[in-house]
C-alpha cells in the first residue's frame, strides 16, 4: 500500500514537473501578405498553408505627401482595400481561421517612393506634428492588434532619422502602446540601421529588415553566400547577446536576377535579367546559414501575394518566390520547422 501511494505521488510530482516547463517558443516561419485591392478569404490562405507557413505580416499602408511633410494621410476610400483599417482586420480574420498567426506590420509610404528612412522635419514644429499624426497613425493599429488578438505588433519600418532624432517620443510611444496593445512588440530597422535604435530593451525582439549584402557573383552560389553571412551572423549574434534579446527579420528575401545577393535591398527597374537560380541559391544560403541560430527567432519572407496563381513564374524579376524554384526551397526549410 505503501510502495503504491509512494509510486503515484512520484509519478504526480514527474507530471508537475513536466507541466512547469516553458513550452519552446515557436519559430516564425513567416510570410508578408501584401495588401490588394479586394477582401481575402480561405483560398488565398491555402497557398500560404502549402508552404508551411505558420505566421503571415499583415501591412496596411498611410501615405506622407513628401520627405518633409509632417502629415501620415490612411485609411481613406482612396486606398485599396487591403491597405485600410477594415481590409486589415479582415486579412487578420481570414489568416487566424487557418491557423496562422499574424505580425501586424502598420507601414508608410512616401510619394515617388522615397525611402522612409530619410523622413525629417526641419523644425521642431513640424516635428510635433509629425508626433501627433504618427501617434494617431500607429495607436489606431495597436488597437486593431489587440482587437484581432494579433500575435506580434511591429511599431515602425524602416524610420531612422525620425528614430535618431525623436528617441524621447518612440520611448513614450512604446508606453502607451502597452496600454492598448498586450502582445509581443517589434520595431523593423533596416539592416544597416539596427545596432543605432535606441529603445530594443522596451521590446521583445529586435526587428531587422536582412539585405544584408551576401555575395558579389551574378549566380550566387549557395556556398559563397554562406560564407558572405559569417561577418553578419557575428554582429547579430554580439548585439543579440548584449540586447539579451532575439532577432526576427521583420522582412527577408531577394530578387530573383543576376547578382541579387550583392546589393539585396534594391527595387530599381533597371535590374531586368531575370536570374531564378541566384534567388533559389540565396534564399537556401540564408536557411542553411541563419535559421537554426540560437538568436534567430525566424522571419517573414518579401513577399507574398494574395493571387497566387497570378503572380511570379519564371519570366518574373521581382521578390516574391510564387512559382518560382526558390518556392521550393522556402516551402522544404519551413517545412523541417
Amino acid at each position: 500500500m505503501i510502495k503504491t501511494v509512494l509510486q503515484s505521488l512520484i509519478i504526480i510530482l514527474v507530471l508537475q514537473a513536466c507541466s512547469a516547463q516553458p513550452a519552446p517558443e515557436q519559430k516564425v516561419n513567416g510570410i508578408s501578405f501584401v495588401a490588394n485591392r479586394s477582401p481575402v478569404d480561405s483560398s488565398h490562405v491555402a497557398p500560404v498553408i502549402d508552404i508551411n507557413a505558420n505566421y503571415a505580416a499583415v501591412m496596411p499602408f498611410g501615405f506622407v505627401p513628401a520627405l518633409d511633410k509632417a502629415q501620415i494621410v490612411y485609411n481613406t476610400d482612396r486606398q485599396w482595400y487591403g491597405e485600410t483599417r477594415e481590409g486589415g482586420r479582415n486579412y487578420v480574420a481570414q489568416l487566424h481561421n487557418k491557423g496562422i498567426d499574424v505580425m501586424l506590420k502598420p507601414q508608410i509610404w512616401i510619394r515617388r517612393g522615397e525611402f522612409t528612412g530619410y523622413l525629417k522635419m526641419e523644425t521642431e514644429e513640424e516635428w510635433l506634428a509629425l508626433e501627433q499624426s504618427y501617434r494617431d497613425f500607429i495607436m489606431d493599429y495597436a488597437t486593431l492588434a489587440q482587437e484581432e488578438n494579433a500575435a506580434i505588433f511591429c511599431i515602425g519600418t524602416e524610420l531612422e532619422q525620425f528614430v535618431v532624432n525623436r528617441p524621447a517620443f518612440w520611448q513614450q510611444l512604446i508606453k502607451d502602446i502597452k496600454k492598448v496593445y498586450k502582445g509581443k512588440l517589434t520595431y523593423a530597422a533596416n539592416w544597416d540601421e539596427y545596432k543605432r535604435t535606441p529603445f530594443w530593451q522596451q521590446l521583445d525582439y529586435i526587428g531587422i529588415d536582412a539585405y544584408f549584402p551576401v555575395c558579389e557573383e551574378q549566380t550566387p552560389t549557395v556556398e559563397c553566400a554562406i560564407e558572405g553571412w559569417t561577418k553578419w551572423k557575428e554582429e547579430i549574434s554580439a548585439f543579440a547577446k548584449a540586447q539579451q534579446r532575439k532577432v526576427l527579420f521583420t522582412e527577408y528575401g531577394y530578387r530573383s536576377v543576376d547578382y541579387t545577393g550583392k546589393e539585396p535591398w534594391r527595387s530599381d527597374r533597371s535590374m531586368t535579367a531575370v536570374n531564378l537560380e541566384a534567388q533559389a541559391n540565396v534564399t537556401k544560403a540564408l536557411y542553411e546559414a541563419v535559421w537554426d541560430e540560437e538568436w534567430m527567432a525566424g522571419g517573414f519572407l518579401w513577399k507574398w501575394f494574395i493571387h497566387h496563381d497570378r503572380v511570379g513564374g519564371p519570366e518574373n524579376s521581382q521578390f516574391t518566390p510564387q512559382n518560382k524554384p526558390a518556392q521550393d526551397i522556402v516551402k522544404e526549410y519551413y517545412g523541417r520547422n
